[in-house]
């Protein structure tokens, strides 16, 4: 790939998105596969679902803290060589878990390395792929960060053969073979590295009319983490427990599987028109219409419980809520220092899906406590409300609108 179209949005700015693109839908399916695999560990280890589940908390604890190390490691070396040694994790994860003989090695495994792993594919990338782009870096952002929803579509039908016939560790060796030989030779095609002074001089809101916030690094970093807190345990409501939900009401698992898949690809169909959006009025305004999307959305789960509007719901919620999270790390590309890039977007995704697994565990912990997802539906919409107050008052600290060169 060679550059003739100077750094930001070239021939060579695509081209790289369209790798890291790639590289994300393979290293995401260490979010995926332990959803996958979970019912066959259970039965193989004669363990109860909460037990089991814990390999999921490891996963998602993993794949938080793997955002900000890896994000960190981009800023001082790059992606490549960060990508690396994901791709190391991720086989090595992928083997030890196939070879686990208790439920606690293999939550030890998807922790560690599994979920740490697979983090390379999400907040990394975004950090990495936002040098490239100023003019169009809101579109290119949400394409990266959609690699981690076609992982999550595509994974469970490569694996179908080993699913369907309860051989969870033929699985695993698979999926350790195909990080190991795609990931490395990916990373090999993003060695070149954005010189510092350009770095810097692409830092900033895109071309035309911007406003400037009137909040300090530190500052807005922490106020970020909240709101992606807030928002992802609005989030997690029906991901999390769609299919629970489903087979609560009498529709069955399968159901619930249909609809978070309809769910995960409305959602890249949403990253992507956010990204497109975030182009024209920058990622706060974006976030903000997300957020009250997403709570609109929400809210119609509590009226709505027949099997077809469950579908509608659950379609219309993937349509509002998939540009959220990239819009977190275009304010950060937008406000904060270009140099540390990585680290800040790795911290506020980290909160994101600290938001997750929290949301998560109250959405069960309020079902075990009330008998219904009621409560746990209307304490989602009190979460995003809070997201929507936290937006509201970053939108207030912003100034006027200056116009910007391109």
């Amino acid at each position: 790939m060679t550059a003739r179209q100077g750094p930001y949005d070239s021939a060579y700015s695509w081209a790289r998105l369209g790798v890291s693109l790639a590289v994300a839908a393979v290293a995401s399916v260490g979010m995926w596969s332990v959803v996958l695999v979970l019912p066959h560990v259970q039965a193989e280890f004669g363990v109860g679902r909460g037990d089991v589940s814990l390999a999921y908390v490891a996963t998602m604890i993993g794949y938080g803290a793997g955002n900000l190390l890896i994000g960190r490691a981009v800023d001082r070396v790059g992606i490549t060589w960060a990508l690396v040694a994901a791709a190391a994790a991720l086989t090595l994860g992928y083997v030890l878990a196939g070879l686990a003989g208790s439920v606690a090695s293999f939550a030890l495994a998807q922790g560690l390395l599994v979920g740490t792993g697979a983090a390379a594919g999400f907040g990394p990338l975004m950090a990495d792929i936002s040098h490239w782009f100023r003019r169009r870096r809101g579109i290119a952002v949400a394409i990266a960060a959609s690699g981690n929803y076609l992982a999550g579509a595509i994974w469970p039908l490569v694996l179908r053969p080993w699913l369907e016939t309860g051989d969870w560790r033929g699985a695993y060796f698979f999926v350790a073979v195909v990080c190991a030989i795609a990931i490395v030779p990916l990373a090999m095609l993003l060695r070149r590295r954005m010189p510092p002074e350009q770095m810097a001089a692409g830092a900033g809101p895109q071309a035309g009319p911007v406003r400037s916030i009137d909040v300090g690094p530190r500052a807005l970093t922490l106020v970020l983490a909240l709101a992606g807190v807030a928002c992802c345990v609005a989030m997690s409501m029906p991901q999390v427990h769609i299919v629970a939900y489903c087979v609560d009401l009498g529709y069955g698992a399968v159901a619930g599987a249909e609809m978070l898949a309809l769910m995960l690809g409305a959602g890249v169909a949403s990253r992507l028109a956010f990204g497109l959006l975030a182009d024209r009025i920058g990622g706060v305004l974006t976030l903000l219409i997300g957020s009250a999307l997403q709570g609109t959305a929400l809210a119609l789960y509590l009226p709505f419980d027949g099997l077809a509007a469950l579908y509608v719901v659950s379609l219309l919620f993937g349509l509002s809520q998939g540009g959220i999270v990239p819009a977190y790390a275009i304010i950060v590309r937008e406000y904060l220092p270009a140099e540390e890039a990585g680290a800040r977007i790795g911290f506020v995704i980290m909160a994101t899906i600290a938001g997750m697994a929290l949301g998560g565990w109250m959405s069960g912990a309020i079902f075990d406590a009330t008998g219904s997802y009621g409560m746990a539906f209307l304490n989602g919409i009190l979460w995003n409300a809070l997201n929507i107050v936290i937006v509201l008052v970053l939108l207030g600290r912003t100034r006027k609108p200056r116009v910007v060169a391109a």
